[in-house]
């Protein structure tokens, strides 16, 4: 947990690098923030602070109205750990507590329950539970605020098992009402509510700067077509793309940024989700974020590689540089495998095609179990993605997939890199064979990015 000192500043010149990392609580007003809240800054004595808002809900504070620290950016230390809380993290991020419960969580995890729970609690100040219903009070808001969907079918697709459930945490962490809530999201009638059927519209928020052409170059270059589509010219580009979730599938579209020439700025992608089960909707941001790497800290990447004289120009050249993941790890490591026109084929032979196509997007890409039956080194990829022997989920154990990667026949060490910087999220993967400065540790993904963008000529696709 961050220091006082550390926090109480943050807290005072309204830091945005810090929104995520913590959350401030004010003892006299019952309220919880994040650290760049533009209220008047409480006195030292009345703060206090926690590493999640789920912490600050239990301690009986609710969420602020004006800065929405339940919209904060996701912490970066979930991204770079690889110990049981990170790996639990990243899990409940995804919603598996709200699909298998805690005790499905603890079984992915291979500890206990009750060994879940303790740590959690000791490091974090709230348990798994505590943590998803932080998060389906988020998710309810934003489709409180966002749709025009009855406040029963929010309460299920949000994740909670009953509407009672439902309004309680509603009045727990907001002090209001569904109804309210719903109502204080639209004042003035200026912004109204979407239709489902004209998808979710979501701010995906960042911290600090972020090189967006970089990363839509990266996905415009490596876009399958069926199932991926960049459209329009730079800096206003729009990326499409389907999804297979856990309840059905999904659509979404994501818009470019230019980015903003504050180095201390923070700032959002615009998206709009279309889902065939509303259920989904958590999940989808999270692998969304996981994909344009949204969680990342820019500030600790960028001091630490510009500490390299070799890096430092191409620092200062694109400062906030991201390491994109995947919106489906099992989809990436296939396509890693096999490269972009043999993905486009196999998404033509096996992909499940959309109930809906949408314009160019038309299919989704195909599961592992249907194309064990291609053989060779894909179908060995394939057979040990469907039977579980390799997990690249996100609370995957990466040693574990490291090791049951290289098991495989075929597979060169190019592609397991990719594997496990892409699909598996790992920041510090370094080039297969190649020795690097220990100083780049543990952002060695975000050094070679540097180096590849560097290679580049100008305004040249990744």
């Amino acid at each position: 947990m961050i220091d006082e000192e550390t926090g109480y500043g943050a807290v005072r010149s309204r830091d945005a690098r810090f929104d995520g990392a913590f959350f401030f609580a004010v003892r006299t007003t019952g309220i919880y923030c994040r650290p760049s809240c533009p209220a008047v800054t409480p006195k030292r004595q009345n703060v206090r602070y926690y590493a999640t808002a789920a912490a600050a809900q239990g301690s009986g504070f609710r969420a602020c109205r004006r800065c929405r620290p339940d919209a904060a950016p996701g912490s970066a230390e979930w991204n770079v750990r690889a110990d049981v809380v990170g790996r639990a993290m990243r899990m409940i991020g995804d919603g598996v507590v709200d699909r298998e419960g805690v005790a499905g969580l603890a079984d992915r995890l291979g500890y206990s329950a009750r060994q879940v729970q303790r740590q959690l609690t000791a490091e974090l100040g709230a348990g798994p539970v505590a943590l998803a219903r932080a998060q389906r009070a988020h998710t309810a808001r934003v489709l409180l605020q966002t749709t025009g969907l009855p406040v029963t079918e929010i309460a299920f697709a949000a994740g909670f098992a009953s509407v009672r459930q439902f309004n309680d945490t509603i009045r727990t962490v907001y002090a209001s009402t569904p109804t309210g809530l719903r109502a204080a999201g639209n004042r003035g009638g200026t912004r109204p509510a979407a239709t489902p059927s004209a998808g979710i519209p979501l701010r995906l928020a960042h911290r600090g700067p972020y090189q967006a052409a970089a990363v839509f170059d990266l996905l415009g270059a490596e876009a399958v077509p069926g199932i991926e589509e960049v459209t329009g010219a730079p800096g206003s580009r729009t990326y499409r793309r389907t999804l297979r979730l856990p309840y059905g599938t999904g659509i979404v579209a994501v818009g470019e940024r230019v980015a903003d020439a504050s180095a201390h700025s923070s700032g959002w992608l615009d998206a709009r989700l279309h889902l065939t089960d509303l259920r989904d909707l958590t999940t989808a941001v999270q692998r969304l974020r996981r994909l344009f790497d949204l969680d990342a800290d820019p500030y600790a990447v960028d001091e630490r590689l510009a500490a390299d004289p070799r890096l430092a120009p191409l620092v200062a050249a694109r400062p906030g540089l991201r390491s994109p993941g995947a919106a489906d790890p099992e989809e990436l490591a296939v396509r890693a495998l096999v490269g972009p026109r043999e993905a486009e084929r196999l998404v033509r032979a096996y992909g499940k095609v959309l109930d809906s196509p949408c314009g160019t997007l038309t299919h989704v890409f195909p599961e592992p179990a249907s194309l064990v039956e291609c053989g060779g080194t894909l179908g060995a990829l394939a057979a040990a993605l469907a039977d579980g022997e390799l997990r690249l989920d996100p609370g995957a154990d990466r040693q574990a997939a490291r090791a049951a990667l290289n098991a495989l026949p075929g597979l060169d060490a190019h592609v397991v890199a990719v594997i496990h910087t892409r699909a598996l999220g790992d920041p510090d993967v370094g080039p297969p064979g190649a020795p690097v400065p220990d100083t780049w540790r543990p952002w060695r993904s975000y050094a070679l990015r540097h180096l590849e963008a560097a290679q580049r000529p100008e305004g040249e696709d990744t």
